[in-house]
């Protein structure tokens, strides 16, 4: 197992790809903090990953803000000594052109996708320095390359966690601490049928189809599929990987028409 005695904390953990990736370091031996802000879920997961075979807490914080980013570090360290990874998984949509979006729902997005990769990364990194490096692995999204119709704020968050990411790799670099970005398209968990619905209500498994049939793989991804790629680049398989941008997608971008 790739992460015994390892402490990985995921934001963003309570569901979806977050809680794939928290079960996937409870498989390879981590103890993993599981940070959401939705205590329910987050609760649930951690009793997966405790049954997956990791040692697991939950921190319920909001990450976008300052001291819910100092929370989940101080929590972190109380609980198992410090912290070697960290994963960047808290995420939120919402649809609107730059014309229709509401100055609050771009802060958001802004908020939860972006600033709280910053924040969570601005109190860990002295953690993992302390350790003697480690990693961060930001997840992003396929729309930081291409997009759809009404997602101005979530793709220009994604883009602008990808130069982050970058930035990240060199700044931290000295540190032995490594820096990558891994960017899922579509992938087969609730907030995507939650989008299914809103495109198509009347038929949300015909707009899910639809989106399959326009990936090569002719499939969405399985969230372990994402999981398994972040926990390559956070370990010591990937040591000579850094400010990389690694895209999940069955194939997706690569498409022309």
């Amino acid at each position: 197992m790739r992460f015994v005695d390892r402490v990985a904390v995921v934001t963003g953990a309570g569901s979806g790809v977050g809680m794939g990736v928290a079960l996937a370091f409870a498989r390879e031996g981590a103890s993993i903090a599981l940070v959401d802000q939705d205590k329910g879920a987050g609760e649930s997961a951690v009793q997966a990953a405790i049954a997956a075979g990791g040692r697991a807490i939950f921190i319920e914080a909001d990450v976008s803000l300052d001291q819910g980013a100092a929370r989940v570090a101080e929590q972190a360290t109380s609980a198992f000594g410090g912290v070697d990874v960290l994963v960047n998984g808290s995420s939120t949509v919402e649809y609107g052109t730059v014309t229709e979006l509401e100055e609050a729902a771009w802060d958001r997005v802004l908020d939860r996708n972006l600033k709280a990769a910053f924040l969570v990364s601005r109190h860990c990194i002295p953690l993992i320095a302390a350790r003697g490096g480690g990693a961060v692995v930001n997840l992003g999204s396929v729309h930081s390359e291409a997009t759809q119709p009404s997602m101005a704020a979530y793709a220009a968050a994604k883009a602008g966690l990808v130069a982050l990411t970058r930035a990240m790799s060199l700044d931290h670099a000295a540190q032995k601490i490594r820096v990558n970005c891994v960017s899922p398209g579509a992938v087969d968990v609730p907030s995507t049928h939650q989008a299914a619905a809103r495109f198509s209500s009347a038929d949300p498994s015909s707009a899910l189809a639809g989106w399959a049939d326009a990936v090569p793989a002719g499939r969405l991804a399985r969230p372990e599929e994402v999981a398994a790629a972040v926990l390559f680049l956070a370990s010591a398989e990937a040591s000579y990987i850094n400010g990389s941008h690694l895209v999940v997608d069955g194939g997706l971008l690569a498409r022309l028409m």
